[in-house]
């Protein structure tokens, strides 16, 4: 086969794989940014790069995701290592972080905890932007828990505590001022689960019973007996679960009830204070 240049390479990517994914596949391969890619078109890839962005190229045409090929997604200011142990972390999971960091003075120690924390994302994000606060992140799957791990180690984070189980089993007794949590929220029986990258994702981190809403639940359910008084609970949730969430949230007394939509206008995050009667 005779050898290719970069610009070469990716013309003939563009024919079976979208642009944009063509140019991070071929920027993970080459060890380089996208400025590269635009200033060295002439550069000749060597055999063992072009076998390899053939490779991903053709697991990318078979559905694979982006991330899972290159091993990382970037989301909010971090760059966060990913696999198939973990959901992907998409943007509209920034706008839970964004509300999360209003909570939090910047100066003032607070106890936070991530529920199904995956990747680490929300927790990670957190801890790095408030470094006097005290994060834990709590996930059923030893190897999601690994993966978060992994970027905190990466990310120099030193606020972080990782606990293996299922919601707030291992936590009796503790207490927070924020939890956040982007739980399974999908309906099992949803066809978007058969689609695009979500084939490819662990299915325990996307669907739930209930109309997707049985974890929403469990959460909202519990989150009363580990929060302070005045203590804040925020949801990531479906495009049509915010009532749900919002008549869920009153049942359990909250009060402050509110649902913010992300950048494509869909409420996205809703939640509650919980102010106990002295």
């Amino acid at each position: 086969m005779h050898p290719l240049t970069i610009s070469q390479a990716l013309a003939t990517a563009f024919r079976d794989i979208d642009r944009i994914d063509a140019r991070l596949l071929l920027q993970h391969v080459l060890d380089a940014d996208h400025a590269f890619l635009l200033t060295h078109p002439d550069r000749i890839l060597t055999a063992q790069q072009s076998d390899e962005f053939s490779n991903l190229m053709q697991r990318r045409m078979e559905g694979v995701p982006v991330a899972y090929l290159t091993g990382e997604r970037d989301f909010y200011d971090l760059t966060l290592k990913v696999n198939e142990a973990v959901l992907i972390p998409r943007p509209e999971t920034e706008l839970l972080v964004e509300l999360a960091l209003q909570l939090i003075p910047p100066d003032q120690s607070r106890r936070i905890l991530d529920l199904g924390t995956g990747s680490g994302a929300i927790a990670i994000t957190i801890a790095k932007h408030r470094p006097k606060c005290e994060v834990t992140a709590v996930d059923l799957s030893p190897a999601a828990i690994a993966v978060c791990q992994s970027n905190a180690q990466n990310l120099h984070i030193q606020n972080l505590q990782l606990v293996t189980g299922s919601w707030f089993d291992e936590l009796s007794g503790e207490k927070f001022d924020l939890i956040v949590s982007n739980p399974p929220y999908v309906a099992d029986n949803d066809p978007h689960l058969q689609q695009g990258d979500l084939r490819f994702e662990p299915a325990m981190a996307l669907s739930a019973g209930d109309n997707g809403l049985s974890c929403i639940h469990q959460i909202i359910n519990k989150a009363p007996d580990h929060l302070v008084n005045s203590g804040w609970l925020l949801l990531e949730h479906g495009y049509d679960q915010a009532a749900a969430c919002g008549q869920l949230l009153q049942e359990k007394d909250f009060s402050n009830i509110c649902s913010h939509p992300d950048l494509a206008g869909i409420m996205r995050v809703s939640g509650g204070q919980l102010n106990f009667l002295l």
